[in-house]
């Protein structure tokens, strides 16, 4: 494997470089986290780059570029200090190209380029969180219409999107999961924010269904389809959250790293005490192994070589590892971290949520090691 980018990767990478060195965007990103506010400025200046195109197909107007492009993509947004946990919507477009509607994608594609919120998918609720056994949102066919009613909780994006894909059981026949793509402004909509000790960009929210009226036509994929699309989804999600975290982690540890050659206590910088350094070589060997592990992971996806749990894995590894090296970093930067606004603060507290946001730790650790012993039966 060759980790070494492209020409073409390269010139991308330069180019968000220089984006997020054009202006202090640390200053925007504190006040829309200090507000809950989505960033749309910022994403909208990396979706002029076409950040959003890197995995849209070419006859949908995009670059039709591979995971090892998105993976140098996130890095250097994310070495930049930039919330990339923000754009996990902006890759997924494999999954509304294959399994919704013309007039479903025709929507969603609208959005190309704007950087506005557009999607997401409601699944999680009070009583089915990592197991859907107990998911209690029905759909109901009554008069030629369906009706939908339920709960839904801890749904990302949800204050936002104009759309959310719901999934549901069938009230006649509970065996039966089906997704139904929906317009978020219907009558028996109710949102109810939830505040969040991190990723405070993203808007998080209470989902309630009263006989909601739908149209056959809001079917997304198909009848009894719902589960296995949706697990077919979570390996690029949960990579995209890996790499959000190492590039949170990169970021915390050049921070950390020149502020140790700068501060002096005892007559010389802090960086030339050996327990320094020993914090420093924790951290780089942390992301040393997350870089390797999310670009090798890419570069098996790409052809076609992906292990089953390579994604589950690398969001453990990534999510713990990261926390790890920011906290380090947080130990390094002392008062100036704690105190004030760092923004490694911000880093921090997103960290702790990603390790139960986007499949728990300990759903991660069952899928990995179930798939590594799956080899050996």
């Amino acid at each position: 494997m060759d980790f070494n980018l492209t020409e073409d990767q390269q010139l991308m990478v330069d180019g968000f470089t220089e984006l997020m060195r054009s202006r202090p965007w640390e200053t925007y990103f504190h006040d829309c986290d200090e507000n809950s506010e989505y960033p749309e400025e910022w994403v909208k200046a990396i979706c002029d780059l076409g950040f959003d195109r890197i995995l849209l197909p070419e006859e949908y107007d995009g670059f039709g570029q591979d995971w090892v492009t998105l993976t140098a993509a996130y890095e250097v947004l994310g070495r930049e200090g930039g919330p990339t946990y923000l754009l996990y919507q902006l890759p997924g477009w494999e999954s509304i190209i294959e399994h919704g509607t013309e007039e479903q994608r025709d929507k969603i594609l609208a959005f190309v380029g704007s950087g506005k919120q557009m999607l997401n998918y409601a699944m999680t609720e009070p009583s089915a969180g990592s197991s859907w056994d107990d998911m209690r949102t029905t759909y109901t066919r009554r008069d030629g219409k369906v009706y939908l009613n339920g709960h839904k909780t801890f749904q990302t994006s949800s204050m936002k999107v104009p759309y959310m894909i719901v999934m549901a059981r069938n009230s006649e026949d509970m065996s039966v999961y089906t997704e139904w793509f929906v317009d978020m402004s219907r009558p028996g909509i109710t949102k109810e924010p939830l505040h969040k000790l991190g990723l405070r960009m993203d808007s998080c929210a209470e989902l309630y269904f009263d006989n909601v009226e739908l149209e056959e036509t809001d079917l997304y994929g198909t009848e009894g389809g719902a589960f296995k699309r949706g697990v077919n989804d979570f390996d690029l999600e949960r990579f995209l959250v890996a790499l959000t975290n190492y590039g949170q982690a990169y970021c915390a540890f050049e921070d950390a790293a020149k502020y140790a050659n700068q501060r002096v206590q005892g007559g010389e910088a802090i960086a030339r005490y050996q327990l320094i350094q020993l914090y420093f070589c924790k951290m780089k060997i942390a992301l040393t192994n997350m870089r390797n592990m999310l670009y090798e992971i890419a570069w098996k996806h790409d052809h076609g070589t992906m292990g089953r749990g390579d994604c589950s894995m690398a969001k453990y590894y990534c999510a713990n590892a990261a926390f790890e090296v920011v906290d380090l970093a947080l130990q390094v930067l002392a008062g100036i971290g704690i105190t004030g606004e760092h923004r490694v603060q911000r880093f921090w507290r997103d960290l702790r949520v990603d390790r139960v946001s986007g499949g728990t730790d300990e759903m991660m650790i069952l899928a990995a090691g179930r798939a590594a012993l799956r080899d050996y039966r």
